[in-house]
């Protein structure tokens, strides 16, 4: 991404379908009575035992920009139909993306073929008859509305803001819609739709970089300019950083950064992963493993979470408890996991056939009432960090994460940001970490490049362990 190839003209390209030169717009909306129509035709084309039939619509768009930019803008919908038949106890899957009879009957008979050729399952269940869901809106007529052009003006703006302050930016405005309808041969029908905006900016110089990155439902709410000012300033800021030696130091990591390190662990709050003796929670459920001030559980109703309030089966998501006050209180389960268990299934298990099981999508950390300015200020020698970026896990019981700072990696003396610093490369246990949180900021929304959108609050955390200085 070189400032000698930077151009200081914004272009507009046109979004286009695949299938032609038309532009799609983003509003296209098939509805629940078109899905449950496709559904319900192909229940009535199958043979087998039982039948469930999943049908996703996306529509989504893309403005890309680069060297001070836009080069690239793409559109696409498309439409996903996953059946599933059961026979004598055996279940397999089949997809399709076309919508005609023959094509449906077609699906309908392939997954029946399927499914006749598997072993027996002796721990699948029959399928759910009509469930009460609670309903969610997440659906915003403005984000499904948006235009190429709605995007390239607030693009415009970030790109003429890196060109007067010297900077080179690059990132994504993206807004789409989804539709999800889930039906079966029992009367099941449960249908789900929202919408997602996501802006994400890097602004470089020669030595430095910032970065910003928001999502919602509601693309009003994504303030393009405040975020690239941020980036702005942390790539300011991160001009000539200094070495400092590696070690353990507090950290203040922001939203993102702490995003990026939770992360790891919702799976391990998976029924079938305790179970299976994979979990960094096997062996301790019940007892305390992190700081008092360690609160989380899963809520798809949450107002900052998107997500559809049933699960692959069809069962109501239900909002659980995973830690109180530092311990391991409860799991999310399948209908065959919890029976397994002998517990009660929570609405959080992957579509069938799977050896999944289950998982968490909807994390929501407690958060506290102190800012990023009273975590410096009360920070005597420290490391202030943006995002982390490269983590991969190195010890899955103790949860021992290594990856990498980047973007904007301060030091911090007597209260206060005394200059960036270079990069470095951390190897961290997230439950050592969990135990080691000395302030709690806001519970925000917050978005990664590592992982899934969670609420998570900022952290000051004692003795975060940085391994060495990485070379860029």
């Amino acid at each position: 991404m070189s400032k000698k190839t930077k151009s200081r003209t914004v272009r507009r390209a046109p979004a286009r379908s695949r299938r032609g030169g038309h532009a799609i717009a983003a509003s296209h909306r098939l509805g629940a009575s078109e899905l449950r129509r496709i559904a319900e035709k192909i229940i009535k084309f199958s043979e087998a035992d039982e039948t469930e039939v999943d049908v996703t619509a996306v529509t989504s768009a893309l403005t890309r920009f680069a060297n001070n930019t836009i080069h690239q803008n793409v559109a696409e919908q498309g439409l996903t139909i996953s059946v599933r038949a059961v026979v004598d106890g055996r279940t397999a899957r089949a997809s399709t993306n076309k919508t005609d009879d023959e094509s449906l009957r077609r699906v309908a008979r392939a997954a029946l073929d399927l499914a006749r050729v598997q072993p027996r399952n002796p721990d699948l269940l029959p399928m759910l008859g009509p469930q009460k869901i609670q309903k969610v809106s997440r659906f915003v007529e403005a984000t499904a509305a948006a235009t190429p052009a709605d995007r390239a003006r607030a693009v415009a703006r970030v790109c003429q803001m890196a060109d007067k302050n010297k900077q080179t930016t690059a990132g994504i405005f993206s807004t789409g819609l989804s539709e999800i309808a889930l039906a079966n041969s029992r009367g099941l029908f449960e249908f789900y739709e929202d919408t997602r905006g996501e802006f994400s900016v890097t602004m470089l110089e020669k030595d430095s970089s910032g970065w910003a990155k928001a999502t919602s439902a509601r693309v009003g709410e994504i303030d393009c300019d405040a975020l690239a000012q941020r980036a702005s300033e942390k790539c300011a800021s991160s001009r000539s950083p200094r070495e400092v030696p590696p070690g353990r130091y507090t950290a203040i990591l922001e939203p993102p950064a702490v995003l990026d390190l939770v992360g790891f662990l919702f799976y391990d709050f998976a029924g079938t992963c305790v179970a299976d003796q994979r979990s960094c929670f096997t062996g301790r459920m019940g007892k305390k493993l992190f700081g008092e001030n360690i609160s989380i559980w899963d809520d798809v109703y949450h107002p900052l979470q998107l997500g559809p309030p049933f699960d692959g089966e069809g069962v109501p998501r239900k909002k659980v408890t995973l830690v109180e006050r530092g311990v391991p209180q409860n799991l999310v389960y399948s209908r065959a996991t919890a029976k397994k268990m002998k517990a009660q299934p929570t609405g959080h298990g992957f579509s069938l056939p799977t050896e999944d099981g289950e998982a968490p999508f909807n994390l929501v950390f407690a958060g506290g009432n102190s800012s990023a300015e009273e975590m410096i200020r009360s920070t005597e020698r420290g490391l202030l960090i943006t995002r982390l970026w490269y983590i991969r896990e190195v010890d899955p019981y103790q949860k021992v994460l290594t990856g990498m700072t980047r973007d904007g990696t301060f030091l911090v003396e007597n209260g206060r940001v005394a200059g960036a610093v270079r990069n470095f490369r951390f190897n961290q246990s997230i439950i050592d970490m969990l135990s080691n949180v000395e302030m709690l900021g806001p519970a925000v929304r917050a978005s990664g490049e590592e992982s899934f959108d969670m609420v998570v609050p900022a952290m000051k955390v004692r003795d975060f362990h940085f391994s060495e200085v990485t070379k860029f």
